[in-house]
């Protein structure tokens, strides 16, 4: 008998089955993935970001909205399908506070660059004013890439001067991940000064912010004043606090409102949306400037990291007055991850350390 005859086939189909087969197998890792798609908008002056065709977030930079003082992403949708950022002014929703004008989605900016506001920027300002403030328009849209769960969108920004003219020359690279249970946005901002040094002073504003749905504020028993679904303002003696389930934690293991002016690798906002819990957290990475960050996190919705801002959040022992030479350039790196669920400290230190790993 040819035994090479008998064994060949054998042989053959072990081979086979170790390298599965003919078609390729689904992960179990690529089985929580979701698609993403990149739909660039011109006539809207936008960039939505689909999974699986529900919206995500857009890329927004319309300058037809006069409330609208720099490039944001905003809404953001969790992938439990509720919404994280707050409604006003764009889109006011019952129940939310109507401070802040500036304050909408998720943004980067500063309060005081070579003098200049760009943080507090609104159609709120009166004309009196506006000499004192810069904004961000979008340039260019560089380049847009989809790729499976992950999508790349990379775009050109000016900082300008009241009068018009270039401060700084901004990249940001957003990369979008999404997966069964969580939605991920990296931020890389570089920023590039021109032919003058630009001085970014120690201030309380900035930098990377977002602006939180009203479920996700700490309680608070201060008056305030409240949104309709009309956008109509109405004071508010004490706060209703139904629904109002938002609390901080740091990777220090800080809580609550305490987080406000501490340094820490990541923080994290966690509450409950419709009934679905949700964590939101903004994570600071090695090598950029002032890590790990200061965190200008306040219980009214304000979620930020503010790594220049030193004087004031050391209380003056610190100070740093970062500056620029001309033509230096400096990056921010941020990842924003928000995930379904409430994960603990360990949890969030794991997903902490896949950032830091890229």
């Amino acid at each position: 008998m040819n035994t090479l005859k008998i064994i060949s086939p054998l042989l053959i189909l072990f081979l086979y089955s170790c390298s599965g087969g003919s078609q390729k197998k689904t992960t179990k890792q690529e089985s929580s993935m979701d698609k993403i798609q990149l739909v660039d908008d011109k006539s809207g002056q936008k960039v939505d970001v689909l999974v699986d065709g529900k919206l995500f977030t857009s890329y927004l930079y319309t300058d037809k909205l006069p409330v609208l003082k720099k490039p944001v992403l905003y809404p953001i949708v969790s992938a439990n399908g509720v919404t994280i950022t707050r409604g006003f002014p764009l889109d006011p929703r019952p129940g939310e506070r109507t401070d802040h004008p500036h304050h909408i989605g998720l943004w980067l900016n500063y309060g005081d660059v070579n003098g200049l506001d760009f943080w507090n920027n609104s159609d709120a300002i009166p004309e009196e004013r506006k000499n004192e403030m810069g904004i961000i328009r979008n340039e260019k849209i560089l380049g847009m890439k989809n790729d499976g769960n992950k999508a790349e969108l990379t775009v050109a920004a000016n900082w300008l001067n009241p009068d018009g003219s270039v401060l700084l020359k901004e990249k940001t690279v957003y990369t979008f991940t999404a997966r069964k249970d969580a939605r991920i946005i990296d931020r890389k901002t570089t920023l590039t000064a021109l032919d003058k040094t630009v001085l970014f002073k120690d201030n309380k504003e900035g930098m990377l912010g977002m602006r939180m749905a009203r479920q996700l504020e700490l309680p608070s028993n201060k008056p305030v004043v409240l949104s309709d679904s009309h956008g109509k303002k109405t004071k508010v003696a004490k706060m209703d606090n139904s629904g109002v389930t938002g609390n901080y934690l740091n990777s220090e293991g800080v809580t609550g409102g305490d987080v406000w002016g501490k340094r820490a690798r990541w923080c994290a906002l966690s509450g409950t949306i419709d009934s679905k819990d949700v964590t939101v957290v903004i994570m600071d990475k090695p090598g950029n400037v002032g890590y790990p960050t200061y965190w200008h996190a306040r219980g009214y919705g304000l979620f930020a990291a503010n790594p220049l801002g030193q004087k004031i959040f050391s209380e003056g022992e610190q100070e740093l007055n970062f500056a620029l030479k001309p033509h230096e350039s400096v990056t921010f790196n941020y990842r924003i991850e928000i995930l379904n669920g409430k994960p603990g400290k360990e949890q969030l230190e794991k997903e902490y350390q896949q950032f830091v790993s890229k």
